[in-house]
């Protein structure tokens, strides 16, 4: 394939709700550009970039993938990104490496919970916006209304350019409002058109939609609002040249409309992603930082730069491992070409550098600056990686992935394969960085972390496919603590006598509780020498695993302060381990006289919500024992909501939350501390941590 120049590149990120057609327009546009052979179908599993495993069973994007389309003398770097909200790191990456973003809105169902959510990702990395009403020729399908709930949720700046000719069934055509003139469509999925005048039909609402844009546009620039208000015309140029520089300031976003299924509208939607979206010749100037140091260093976007690119993706594909994709940013690479990794500091070579179109990959000679490509097999870079050349090291700023929301535990479908299960697990955070997996060794459980429900399945669905192991999911333990309530004191003797020399150790301790997060504190008050100094610290160890093993259910005993008051030895008998098992014996028989209870682990949860929801998410969070600490306006019609809530009741949280509140309600996590459990939950975690250890025939 040809090698294209930074000025005529655009790589634009295709952004949407679920199921909006956004993986149709991409291989609709790339079919009609020429530039792939086939036009596939999500549905039949054929189309250009669903073809992962998990895609075709599923019938969603669930990864993101590359295309590209070449039209007029450009290539366009399609990044066809995920709709469902358990897959937003997929979007984050693409948006990261992207210098616009389309937003495809389904003219049926119109603004959705996703269209909302990828929109503010999309404005926290300052993008160039166009949008593109997508499936006009389905039943139902309505324009105006769409465009009106764009107007309302998204931006009061959103302002058509074309406007269908008919809708749903009786589909047929558009009017450019750029080129006053319609372009109707043959039937049939052919994408062919005639250029002619204005139907009748839509006349008045071509008028005013013309009106509207050539106002919108004007009130972007002083001179053009100047002619304007002196009733001047503009002409074709002048309005796409102002558009662009709405664009790209943010203050302007251009609807338009079609059915890529029909190959209806595709092709004006290329020319205007040519002629609008800018190339990354034409974004702001990128800052970097030196490896260690918080100096910023401006890179100049140009071949003959340093080198300056961002791994963005990574995957493990059979029988060619892994394969990294990359966006330069200054610099070219050449195949074969040694590049320093300066995240990791190690050097790296960049063999069989290509392209995707899709699941394709083409070898080409170089990628030059501002083009995005794939190489296989690199010895040890990984997402948000950046490569740069030793002698002029930068650090490009990284991907700033969504927070992990849901927790599970799993373990394997068959024993002996948990080492099997931690190395694909490893691997599987590599191509997905919003899933996070670790073993707690407390709870003798591997939790893994997720965006949602649907993002673990799929998780585990290709730990299965690639790496041949199952697992289960199962609910979390929940890390109880114990302490205690008030004083207390015992003595523990321990007197053993075999024959020959015997074992003797004598200690009397005392138990006092201390505030919550304080810890525990070991007092020596021993006076006159009763009990020898060399076996103090025994007392102690006998304690601290007496208390690492609990009283009531199993769980540590904490915050809590022990005096060693009294004791005695024999000059013979006594030993380290004697006193070990005194110490242990004493603090047993003291801590019956503590009331000790039940500790579990409190999370301050914030969850942001829309107004409409809030009664009903408040009463969800009493309902799991939260108490709720304060609400706050949160902008676009949204409140925040702070409280805490005891982590045995957020398992799901994340998926009833969404139920809730239509997709709408999003909530973080961090753990807050460790308050009493309420005595009847206390009884029944004590009755089911008595029932495991007497499964596993341990006695406590």
């Amino acid at each position: 394939m040809d090698v294209y120049d930074s000025a005529h590149i655009r790589n634009l990120a295709v952004i949407g709700h679920g199921a909006s057609g956004k993986t149709t327009l991409v291989n609709a546009m790339a079919w009609l550009a020429g530039s792939c052979s086939r036009m596939g179908s999500v549905e039949d599993g054929t189309s250009l970039t669903d073809f992962t495993p998990d895609e075709t069973e599923h019938q969603i994007s669930v990864s993101l993938a590359m295309a590209y389309a070449e039209f007029m003398d450009t290539k366009v770097n399609l990044i066809d990104t995920p709709g469902y909200l358990d897959f937003a790191g997929e979007v984050v990456s693409g948006l990261r490496v992207a210098d616009s973003a389309c937003l495809v809105v389904n003219a049926v169902a119109g603004v959705e919970v996703g269209t909302e959510r990828v929109w503010e990702y999309a404005e926290a990395e300052k993008l160039p916006r166009l949008i593109f009403i997508n499936m006009m020729d389905k039943e139902h399908a309505d324009f105006e209304k769409v465009y009106r709930q764009i107007r309302d949720g998204l931006s009061p700046r959103a302002i058509p350019v074309e406007i269908p000719i008919g809708q749903g069934t009786d589909f047929h055509g558009i009017c450019n409002l750029f080129n006053e003139n319609a372009h109707l469509y043959e039937d049939g999925a052919t994408g062919k058109r005639k250029v002619g005048e204005i139907p009748d039909e839509v006349r008045a609402d071509y008028d005013r939609y013309r009106r509207e844009l050539v106002e919108t546009v004007a009130e972007t620039d002083d001179t053009l609002i100047e002619r304007y208000l002196e009733g001047e015309e503009f002409n074709r140029d002048e309005v796409i040249g102002a558009m662009k520089a709405g664009m790209a300031r943010g203050e302007l976003f251009p609807v338009f409309c079609g059915a890529p299924e029909q190959l209806k509208g595709v092709r004006s939607l290329l020319k205007e992603v040519v002629e609008l979206c800018p190339s990354p010749a034409e974004r702001p100037e990128i800052r970097a930082t030196r490896p260690g140091d918080s100096e910023k260093v401006f890179v100049a976007r140009e071949n003959s730069a340093p080198l300056s690119a961002l791994v963005f993706k990574t995957t493990t594909e059979p029988h060619v491992g892994e394969l990294s994709y990359f966006r330069v940013f200054s610099g070219q690479v050449k195949s074969g070409q040694d590049v320093y990794n300066s995240t990791q500091q190690h050097d790296e070579r960049l063999a069989h550098v290509g392209v995707m179109q899709g699941r394709d990959r083409t070898e080409v000679k170089s990628i030059n600056s501002g083009d995005i490509g794939v190489v296989p097999k690199l010895k040890d870079s990984h997402t948000g990686d950046s490569f740069c050349s030793r002698n002029d090291q930068v650090l490009l700023r990284g991907i700033d992935f969504p927070k992990p929301v849901i927790s599970v535990a799993i373990e394997p479908m068959h024993e002996g394969e948990e080492e099997k299960i931690g190395s694909a697990l490893s691997k599987l955070h590599e191509e997905d960085p919003t899933f996070i997996h670790a073993y707690n060794p407390e709870l003798g459980q591997t939790i893994i972390r997720g965006m949602g429900e649907l993002h673990l399945q799929v998780v585990l669905e290709r730990m299965k496919r690639k790496f041949h192991v199952e697992a289960k999911m199962l609910q979390p333990k929940i890390a109880y603590r114990e302490t205690i309530k008030r004083r207390g004191e015992a003595q523990g003797r321990y007197k053993k006598q075999t024959g020959g020399r015997g074992q003797f150790g004598d200690c009397k301790v005392r138990l006092i509780p201390k505030g919550r997060g304080e810890g525990y504190e070991f007092v020596d008050q021993i006076t006159g020498g009763v009990i020898p100094n060399k076996f103090i610290p025994a007392v102690n160890k006998g304690i601290q695993e007496t208390m690492s093993k609990g009283v009531l259910a199993g769980y540590p005993v904490v915050d809590l302060q022990v005096e060693l008051i009294d004791g005695s030895h024999h000059s013979v008998d006594s030993s380290e381990m004697a006193f070990k098992v005194a110490g242990s014996m004493a603090f047993q028989n003291a801590i019956g006289h503590c009331d000790a209870v039940l500790l579990e682990p409190i999370m301050e949860v914030t969850v942001v919500t829309p107004d409409e929801y809030l009664g009903d998410v408040i009463g969800d969070l009493n309902q799991r024992r939260g108490r709720v600490l304060g609400m706050e306006p949160s902008g676009n019609g949204k409140q925040k909501i702070s409280a805490h809530v005891p982590q045995a009741e957020l398992y799901r949280y994340s998926t009833s939350l969404r139920s809730i509140t239509q997709g709408r309600g999003d909530h973080a996590r961090a753990f807050h501390g460790y308050e009493e459990v309420p005595h009847d939950i206390a009884q029944k975690v004590i009755a089911e941590a008595e029932k495991e250890r007497e499964g596993a025939g341990i006695r406590h």
